[in-house]
C-alpha cells in the first residue's frame, strides 16, 4: 500500500478534482469527519466549501492549508468499503490528523480501487499541525496497516501510479486481458487531444481503436472498440467492446481523457521538448529512416499515415519521456503532414523507379501492361531525359492519330 500526501491553498481544486469523479460515477463518498454534512453522502462541491469554510480560521500562519491524501492498495488486494474507511480512519488518526475536519472518496475509474481524502490541516489558531517526518511516519504507517489488514507489502520503489505498457502479441493468448491491460496503461499513462492521437499511440503497441455510432432504442449511441493487431497492422482475432474492459476506456471517460489532456498540455507546455527534439532532426538527418531513428534515440517514435500512392497525409509523434501524444500540426505549420510528404517525395520517386527496374529484371516482364498509369507517366518522363526513346532521339515519335491532329490544326490556323 501507498500513501501519497501533497498540501496546497486551493480547497476548490481538491473537491472539485474527486466531485468530478464522483459526478462521472466513478467515484463516491465513504464518509466524512467532523463535517456539517447531510449523512446520505449526496452534497454539492458547494456546501462542502461551506462546511470547510465555516471551521477554517480566519488567520492563517501558511499558504497551505488544505491536504489532499491518496492511500493505494496493491492491485491484487480487493477490500470492501467498510475495510477501506477503516484504514482511512486510523491512517488519518496516526498520522496526527484524526481530529480533523475531512471528507473520504473511492475512486474505481480504474481496476485498483483506491481512496481519497481531503482536509484542513490547520488548527483552530491558524497553524499547521506538526508535520515534522510526516512522509517517513506516513511509511510507517501503511507498512503496519498492511500487516493489520494482512495486505500485500508496498514495493522498496513506490509502485507506479499507471500501469505497465506492453505490445499485444496474439499468439500468447488471453487477448481480451492483453488488449484491457494495454488500453488503460495507454489512456492513463499518455495525455493525448484527439482520438486519432489515442489511435496512433494504441497502434504502437497492436491495439486498434475504432468508433462505433449507433442508436439503441431511437437514441443515439457511441462508443469504442478495441482489436488486437499484429506487427504488419493487420487486425487479428474478434475485436473487444470497450464495456467489456470497463468504463474507464469508454466512449465518455476517453473524452475527458482528451479534454484534462490538453489543458496540462497546454498549462505544463509539455509539446516544447517534443518540438525542439523534431526540429533538430529535421534539420540534421537526410531521409525519413534517419530521421526515425534519430528520434527514437531521444524517445520519441513517429507515425506517418500513407495512402495506396505513397503521398503521407498524417504524422503523429509519440513522446515517451514527456509522455505525450503530438499531431504534427499541434507542433506547427512546419512540422505538418505536408511538409513532410514534400520533404520526402523524392525518395518516393526513388523507391518506384527501385521497385520498376527490379521488375525489369524478371522473366517475363512485360513494360506497359503492368505499369500502372501514375508510374508509367514518370517512367516515362526520366526515359525521355535519358534518351531511352525507341526512335533514339530527343523526344519520342508522333503516331499516326497524333499526327493528323497536329495537321488538322494547322490547316485551321491557316484559315
Amino acid at each position: 500500500m501507498v500513501a501519497k500526501i501533497s498540501t496546497g491553498g486551493n480547497m476548490f481544486g481538491a473537491l472539485a478534482y474527486n466531485q468530478n469523479k464522483v459526478d462521472s460515477e466513478e467515484a463516491k463518498v465513504l464518509f466524512s469527519n467532523r463535517m456539517l454534512l447531510g449523512e446520505d453522502g449526496n452534497f454539492s462541491i458547494g456546501e462542502c466549501m461551506r462546511s470547510f469554510e465555516m471551521q477554517m480560521p480566519v488567520q492563517l500562519s501558511t499558504k497551505k492549508p488544505i491536504l489532499h491524501i491518496s492511500i493505494n492498495p496493491h492491485p491484487e488486494d480487493v477490500l470492501t468499503d467498510q475495510q477501506l474507511s477503516d484504514i482511512a480512519k486510523e491512517y488519518m488518526r496516526k498520522l496526527g490528523y484524526g481530529d480533523q475536519p475531512y471528507l473520504v472518496y473511492k475512486h474505481t475509474d480504474i481496476d485498483r480501487h483506491h481512496i481519497h481524502i481531503v482536509g484542513l490541516r490547520v488548527d483552530e489558531n491558524g497553524k499547521p499541525l506538526n508535520d515534522r517526518f510526516e512522509h517517513r511516519r506516513s511509511k510507517q504507517i501503511t507498512r503496519e496497516l498492511e500487516q493489520k489488514y494482512n495486505l500485500h507489502p508496498a514495493e522498496r520503489k513506490e509502485r507506479a501510479e499507471r500501469p505497465e505498457l506492453k505490445k499485444v502479441d496474439y499468439a500468447a493468448g488471453d487477448v481480451k486481458h492483453q488488449i484491457g491491460n494495454t488500453v488503460k496503461a495507454a489512456c492513463y499513462g499518455y495525455r493525448f487531444q484527439s482520438f486519432g492521437e489515442y489511435k496512433a499511440l494504441l497502434a504502437a503497441y497492436n491495439v486498434c481503436a475504432e468508433e462505433v455510432k449507433g442508436e439503441i432504442n431511437g437514441k443515439p449511441y457511441q462508443g469504442i472498440v478495441y482489436s488486437a493487431m499484429n506487427d504488419k497492422g493487420e487486425k487479428a482475432g474478434n475485436p473487444v467492446k470497450a464495456s467489456r474492459i470497463g468504463k474507464s476506456v469508454g466512449y465518455e471517460a476517453v473524452q475527458r481523457r482528451m479534454e484534462k489532456s490538453g489543458e496540462a498540455i497546454k498549462n505544463g507546455k509539455l509539446k516544447e521538448r517534443t518540438r525542439k527534439i523534431v526540429a533538430t532532426a529535421m534539420q540534421t538527418t537526410r531521409s525519413r529512416k534517419e530521421l526515425e531513428q534519430q528520434l527514437r534515440k531521444h524517445g520519441i517514435d513517429v507515425v506517418f499515415r500513407q495512402n495506396d500512392s505513397g503521398r503521407i497525409y498524417g504524422v503523429t509523434f509519440i513522446d515517451h519521456d514527456s509522455r505525450v501524444v503530438l499531431n504534427g500540426s499541434r507542433l506547427g505549420k512546419e512540422y505538418s503532414a505536408n511538409v513532410f510528404n514534400d520533404l520526402y517525395s523524392d525518395e518516393r520517386k526513388a523507391d518506384i523507379r527501385q521497385e520498376q527496374s527490379t521488375h525489369q529484371e524478371q522473366p517475363g516482364f512485360t513494360p506497359k501492361s503492368d505499369i500502372v498509369p501514375g508510374v508509367a507517366s514518370v517512367l516515362g518522363a526520366f526515359g525521355g531525359l535519358l534518351g531511352g526513346g525507341a526512335s533514339g532521339g530527343d523526344e519520342p515519335q508522333d503516331t499516326a492519330r497524333q499526327k493528323r491532329k497536329k495537321k488538322k490544326k494547322r490547316t485551321r490556323r491557316i484559315d
